[in-house]
């Protein structure tokens, strides 16, 4: 008898083994825990330029996918070149991507990461709005209606 026993406990403790491996392997190939990223865009504006060339814009990428992306490029029908800015310790520099985390958000903003609108084709004026395009590691692109606000504009948001 105690030899079944012994056995009935490793036929069900093989067995489960089994279906966690199974349960582990599915889950790495693509679970729900793996979703897309789910990237949009939130208080986009444009303080009014105060040069006739260049301009400054912020905005936040909001992802509520469980998969992160990276921002790689920006363009705009309103200015010949798009940078983007990083501003450490009151130092800024120019790179070339952000991440956007999975559940999280890219924020920029006054004094922080920020967008350069260079070249600048017109001068928007406050009221207006300016399109842009941003381009992502892994997602589709976004197209960005931004706003021209006051030169002292201050969002309640923060940014």
């Amino acid at each position: 008898m105690r030899r079944s026993t012994r056995s009935a406990r490793h036929a069900a403790t093989t067995a489960a083994a089994a279906a966690t491996a199974g349960t582990l392997a599915l889950a790495g190939c693509g679970g729900s825990g793996d979703a897309a990223a789910e990237l949009s865009v939130r208080s986009s504006y444009m303080p009014q330029p105060v040069s006739a060339d260049m301009a400054a814009g912020f905005l936040t990428i909001v992802n509520k996918g469980g998969t992160k992306d990276e921002l790689t490029s920006v363009t705009s029908d309103a200015a010949g070149d798009v940078t983007m800015h990083d501003t450490v310790g009151g130092a800024m520099e120019q790179v070339t991507s952000f991440p956007v985390p999975a559940h999280g958000q890219l924020v920029f903003k006054s004094g922080g990461n920020h967008l350069m609108f260079e070249k600048l084709k017109h001068r928007p004026a406050q009221g207006q709005t300016i399109t842009l395009k941003l381009g992502f590691a892994k997602s589709r692109p976004l197209t960005v209606e931004m706003p021209v606000k006051s030169a002292t504009y201050n969002p309640s948001t923060g940014h």
